[in-house]
């Protein structure tokens, strides 16, 4: 990525958008860091600026808000006269069966991924016209390939928010240098999981191969480079996606066990909304406690 070009990070509080965040910070560019957490976004502007980011600014906002984040659009246009790539990373997530998990809980989860993109979208694309130019690339997830047994609700936003980035690929065609794109990973170190709501009694953590939110946060500016629909960001990402698409009733009949032996924790907690509905900034960092690759 060329210096001195202003990026907008949502979720840049936290895991991969705050990773995603340091490598852009790296190359000496203008940032804008956007999450729902002053205070840990403070911190994460604190290490952009020490990793060589040319200026940043710190927006607190949730992508629920539709008239915030085209606030948020226009004053960093005001203060750096273009914006010319956003990463849109922000998401919440929840564990447990579809009729088990409270209806608020599962529609926040898929609000927050679908109308968030759907809301961070439609400032940006239009200043991206206006500019004639410009690259958003919206962090999805192999769950927006599959579906697995109390994952329900993150399935179902995922699906739904890659679907949504099909259709503005689709609907920007007519403007040759704008680029929308998704990158897809696998289990990803970071906090999202332990930060989840859960009625499981226990929390989730990333199966394998585990990547570090860094290389993902390389694969999205990958993407940046050389434009493309989408990227999965998992070695074994293709393999589950086929596993799924070609023999299914395998796949259902295995999916549930083997999320409960390599992606689910054994320590016990109480049932807990997590960070649905609002941060909780003591959990947040941009890597979980788990080995990665």
């Amino acid at each position: 990525m060329t210096p001195n070009r202003t990026a907008l990070v949502t979720g840049a509080s936290s895991g991969i958008g705050r990773a995603t965040a340091l490598l852009l910070a790296e190359q000496g560019a203008r940032l804008v860091l956007l999450a729902r957490s002053a205070t840990t976004l403070e911190q994460a502007a604190a290490d952009c600026r020490a990793a060589g980011a040319t200026d940043v600014v710190v927006e607190a906002c949730d992508v629920n808000d539709r008239a915030g984040l085209g606030d948020v659009v226009r004053r960093s246009v005001e203060r750096f006269g273009s914006l010319d790539l956003v990463v849109h990373a922000a998401t919440v997530m929840a564990y447990g069966d579809v009729e088990d998990l409270r209806a608020e809980v599962f529609e926040q989860v898929v609000d927050t991924a679908i109308h968030g993109t759907a809301n961070v979208a439609r400032p940006v694309l239009a200043q991206f016209r206006r500019q004639g130019r410009g690259d958003l690339v919206v962090v999805s997830s192999l769950l927006a390939s599959i579906t697995a047994p109390t994952m329900g609700a993150y399935a179902t936003a995922k699906w739904g928010q890659l679907g949504l980035v099909r259709t503005l690929q689709q609907e920007t065609r007519d403007v040759p240098a704008i680029h929308v794109s998704a990158v897809s990973p696998g289990g990803v170190n970071t906090p999202i999981y332990y930060q989840a709501a859960t009625v499981l009694g226990n929390t989730g953590h990333p199966p394998p191969p585990v990547y570090s939110p860094r290389r993902v946060g390389q694969a999205i500016l990958a993407v940046v480079e050389n434009p493309r629909r989408l990227k999965q960001s998992g070695i074994a990402n293709p393999l589950i996606i086929a596993g799924y698409r070609l023999v299914p009733p395998v796949f259902d009949a295995l999916v549930g066990p083997l999320l409960k032996v390599f992606g689910m924790s054994r320590d016990s907690v109480p049932a807990s909304d997590g960070n649905v509905f609002a941060p909780v900034p003591e959990n947040e960092a941009t890597t979980g406690p788990w080995r990665d690759i």
